[in-house]
């Protein structure tokens, strides 16, 4: 079986090729990849190369499929689990495997086996380990954006707080509480925020900062006040740049400090605004990796003796994360759409990862069996002047409050080219 895949040679080093996967052994599964969004964790990857911690040394031996956020539909089942899994049975699966300590992961590690390709072979520790999901949706992007979803479930989940004198960890965000995402109106973030506002245990105010317009403008449309505030949650929406006291500002917006802060960027002046509006108790978690190995920030260590804040960071989600974050797609509780922002095909991947900070907007959504350059949504409209698809395309995604959805990816997929 051929497939085309980009594959990481070396830092800065992406290459779409075109080769032969082996024969899967009978603990493995063949499958078809659909979609993959790219997540800035890929990027990280590519421009490390074998720095990364995920990636091997000898990886411009054996260059590595890259991307994670992926989901398709089975091709082939080896004989260990022919009566477990079936030919045509949609799937998507958690990358974080930590398998046996190591930190391999799909889209870093494994020379036939990642999101950016055509065909892959999944291994036998996937399945040991339960992260080979059924999908049982009809969008495919929706599976794929279940693993970033996944990465904001956990944080939530990872936050806690304590009461003086008792040492046991209440885990969670604070129910009723107080909560701010910092540069949070980018896709991760507006994630978060969808999730957030919709599960079963919601902050009494949510405040989402940026110092984008643009961004936050976007974000006001797909979250209205009066619709939010529906659900429990009274949520602002902040541009922190020309602020001359930000913290003081926030926690005025906010009736007070914070009980848990997200920081979504891996920035000094932003985890040093997360611990300035943290309230007694108050739970900061650093999501944003760097690439810096040495990135630090300064944070208020009174707070932290006298006023009981702590510091957390979480990477990625676990399975019971991906399989809440299916569970409210299906139930449409949760829209993973508000995320994407552009699509493209498979020969556009490479380029995408490489220049992915460089890239306005959101999640960046991959089709990898067609070929099309990367493409903003707010721009199907222009270029639907020249070619009718994309005014059928733009029409359809304006009906659906202008984002991407299952008859928009339907519609793609059928009037694109396949390059398989």
């Amino acid at each position: 079986m051929k497939t085309r895949a980009v594959r990481l040679h070396g830092a800065n080093d992406l290459r779409l090729m075109e080769f032969e996967l082996p024969e899967i052994k009978d603990d493995e599964v063949l499958v078809k990849v659909i979609s993959d969004s790219i997540c800035m964790s890929t990027y990280k990857c590519a421009i490390l190369g074998e720095k990364h911690k995920r990636v091997h040394d000898d990886v411009a031996e054996h260059p590595a499929i890259m991307g994670h956020e992926f989901a398709g539909v089975i091709e082939k089942v080896g004989k260990k689990y022919e009566g477990i899994y079936k030919p045509g049975m949609k799937f998507t699966l958690q990358p974080a495997l930590n398998y046996k300590g190591t930190m391999w992961s799909p889209g870093y590690s494994y020379p036939f086996f990642g999101g950016d390709c055509t065909y892959c072979i999944v291994p036998q520790e996937v399945f040991e380990l339960g992260c080979f999901l059924e999908y049982k949706g009809d969008a495919f992007f929706e599976a794929s954006l279940a693993e970033p979803y996944s990465c904001s479930i956990g944080a939530a989940h990872a936050s806690f707080h304590t009461q003086m004198g008792v040492y046991q960890h209440e885990m969670g965000i604070r129910e009723g509480g107080r909560m701010a995402i910092l540069a949070g109106a980018g896709p991760m973030g507006l994630g978060m925020a969808e999730y957030i506002i919709h599960c079963d245990r919601r902050p009494g105010v949510l405040v989402v900062t940026d110092i984008n317009e643009e961004r936050l403008a976007r974000a006001r449309e797909l979250f209205p006040r009066e619709l939010v505030e529906k659900t429990g949650v009274t949520v602002h929406f902040v541009n922190t740049a020309d602020m001359a006291d930000p913290a003081a500002a926030l926690k005025e917006l906010a009736g007070g400090g914070f009980d848990d802060v997200f920081a979504y960027a891996p920035v000094p002046s932003v985890v040093t605004l997360a611990s300035d509006i943290l309230g007694r108790d108050g739970c900061l978690n650093f999501f944003a990796g760097p690439t810096d190995p040495k990135f630090s920030a300064t944070i208020n260590f009174y707070d932290v003796h006298y006023n009981s804040t702590h510091v957390i960071g979480t990477t990625g989600g676990n399975t019971a994360d991906m399989v809440e974050s299916l569970e409210l797609t299906a139930a449409g509780r949760i829209r993973p759409a508000v995320m994407v922002t552009h699509v493209g095909g498979l020969d556009a991947a490479a380029e995408t990862t490489l220049n992915l900070p460089k890239i306005p907007g959101g999640k960046k959504l991959i089709y990898t069996h067609i070929s099309m350059p990367l493409t903003a949504i707010e721009d199907f409209g222009k270029l639907g002047e020249a070619d009718p698809r994309f005014a059928e395309l733009d029409k359809i995604c304006k009906a659906h409050s202008g984002l991407w959805c299952l008859e928009a990816e339907n519609y793609l997929l059928s009037h694109w080219e396949n390059v398989e």
